[in-house]
């Protein structure tokens, strides 16, 4: 069996026809070829854009000249009025200082410090799941929010705040495509943006709740009482060349994009990765198996679940979070003898790299069990890119690392996951890559 994958675009298209498919889902708009292509152009009347493919270019943009290739604002410009100016969005020197602020916050020794809420999250979302037929991305969700919530601010997902929060970033997230028009048509700084009108007034909302928590916060470290999680480590970071620290508003933008970003894509990963078991119960009883040795709630244990960590990074390999990255060339460029103009748009794509065909053995299948082979090794150094690389590498990699597993073990250890006759997961991109009509499963207690 052949795990889901979108209908590649039939042919070539006009752009206004390209435009409107790539709004509605940018996996399904593009053509066959790009999975085995090292390298393809578009060409639109306002900008042209290269897709990269071969390691070594990806490798070149990525951790070689990596600030010859800054993330591009035309992408970034939908998920402004959420994010602000996040680190996310960010590049040169005020990028570099935020990294300063924020890196030391995800060091290795603070896995260790906030395990145990992982762990208490883990809990939870076994207690919060009933037997029967379940849509289980919106638990995912759920899940993922919580644990979000518990390491930063030390709430659970049911406290009010917190609640309120995920309701609102579920709706954005419906509510946001994936690119904005300006990443089409170049605007000018003075002139508004085309938001939609439910995606700002769920933006606005979000900010103001990350608005409260953080000034709350900003209070109980003043009075000695903040608890050491990590809002109050980023919070209490000095920039070490020049002695500030966030304010308020900054720490808003911070939560923002922390909360996108560790909530959204583990929540999709975690889904597809439980989908993938109940299409391969084999792998799904090796899971349940290995995760009868988690018994201390220590951050030792997960060393342990090697089976857990390679279906959820298979899982990442087939369906990444973010399926694309845009950046933008500060100078002319010469890429496979072909001239590339200051000022293009430079597609790197986790979605078509994970499955290249010139690449990976078997790259649509569902193998765990290719992390172990010499293909599997090579690709996960050339080709396998879900947190980004180099430098931009997600802050939050090893915290994901941790976190899928362990989720994905405890669920699986108290119950089985089975496939729902005739409701089959559509991938589609929105903020991350989710199920069109979500992800159905039948689930029973072991």
């Amino acid at each position: 069996m052949i795990p889901p994958k979108p209908k590649a675009r039939a042919g070539r298209v006009s752009l206004r026809e390209y435009v409107r498919l790539f709004r509605q889902d940018i996996l399904s708009a593009q053509p066959a070829r790009l999975y085995r292509a090292w390298m393809a152009e578009f060409k639109t009347p306002f900008f042209r854009s290269y897709l990269m493919n071969q390691p070594e270019l990806v490798k070149t943009v990525l951790q070689g000249r990596p600030k010859d290739f800054p993330k591009s604002t035309r992408v970034s410009e939908g998920l402004r009025p959420l994010l602000g100016n996040s680190v996310f969005l960010t590049n040169g020197a005020e990028w570099e200082r935020q990294r300063r602020i924020i890196d030391p916050a995800f060091e290795g020794g603070r896995l260790r410090d906030t395990f145990p809420a992982m762990w208490a999250a883990a809990d939870a979302a076994v207690e919060r799941l009933e037997p029967g037929q379940v849509e289980v991305e919106e638990h995912c969700s759920f899940a993922a929010a919580d644990v979000i919530f518990r390491t930063l601010f030390s709430l659970p997902i049911e406290d009010r705040v917190a609640s309120e929060v995920f309701r609102e970033f579920r709706a954005y997230q419906r509510a946001q495509p994936v690119v904005n028009l300006a990443a089409f048509i170049p605007l000018p700084a003075w002139m508004p943006r085309p938001h939609k009108r439910q995606t700002r007034q769920s933006a606005a909302k979000i900010r103001a709740l990350i608005r409260d928590l953080t000034a709350r916060r900003m209070e109980d470290i003043q009075q000695g009482t903040a608890p050491d999680d990590l809002a109050t480590k980023i919070m209490t970071t000095v920039d070490p060349q020049t002695g500030a620290t966030f304010d308020t508003e900054e720490m808003v933008d911070q939560v923002a994009i922390f909360f996108l970003a560790g909530h959204e894509t583990s929540a999709s990963t975690l889904s597809w990765a439980l989908f993938l078991l109940a299409m391969f119960p084999d792998w799904q009883d090796k899971i349940a198996s290995e995760s009868e040795g988690l018994t201390k709630g220590d951050l030792s244990e997960v060393s342990k679940l090697r089976v857990s960590r390679d279906v959820f990074r298979e899982a990442l390999r087939l369906y990444p979070p973010v399926p694309m990255m845009v950046r933008e060339t500060t100078c002319p460029e010469t890429f496979r003898d072909r001239k590339i103009p200051k000022g293009s748009q430079v597609v790197l794509s986790p979605w078509h790299l994970h499955r290249h065909e010139r690449l990976w053995d078997n790259p649509d299948g569902f193998d765990p069990a290719r992390w172990g082979t010499e293909n599997g090794k090579q690709c996960m150094r050339d080709a396998f890119i879900p947190f980004s690389a180099g430098p931009r590498v997600c802050t939050g990699a090893g915290f994901a690392m941790v976190e899928g597993p362990l989720l994905l073990a405890k669920l699986v250890r108290a119950f089985r996951f089975d496939l729902v006759d005739g409701k089959t997961p559509e991938p589609v991109a929105h903020l991350t890559v989710r199920a069109k009509s979500g992800i159905w499963l039948n689930v029973a207690r072991r």
